[in-house]
C-alpha cells in the first residue's frame, strides 16, 4: 500500500485480488492518524461531515448518470 496526495487529498493506493490499482480516501482506513474530530466525538459520529458531503455528491453523480443512460435506452429503442 501507497499513501499519496492527490488532489487535495491523501489517497490510499492498493492492488486488489485482479491485479488492478485502485484507491480509497485514506482518511476512510485506519492507515493514517485519526481525525482529532473524530477522537474527541469519542466515537459518537464514525463520519467526518466533508466525507458525508462527498458521498452525498458521488451518489448524486451516480443517480444522474444512471438516469442519462436510461434516457439513452429509451430514445435508441
Amino acid at each position: 500500500m501507497t499513501v499519496r496526495q492527490n488532489w487535495g487529498e491523501d489517497l490510499l493506493y492498493y492492488h486488489d485480488g485482479q491485479g488492478r490499482l485502485c484507491s480509497i480516501p485514506a482518511a476512510w482506513t485506519d492507515h493514517v492518524p485519526a481525525d482529532p474530530v473524530v477522537v474527541i466525538s469519542a466515537g459518537r459520529s464514525p463520519f467526518r461531515l466533508q466525507d458525508l458531503i462527498e458521498l452525498g455528491r458521488l451518489i448524486q453523480a451516480l443517480q444522474q448518470e444512471a438516469g442519462e443512460a436510461c434516457r439513452q435506452e429509451v430514445s435508441h429503442a
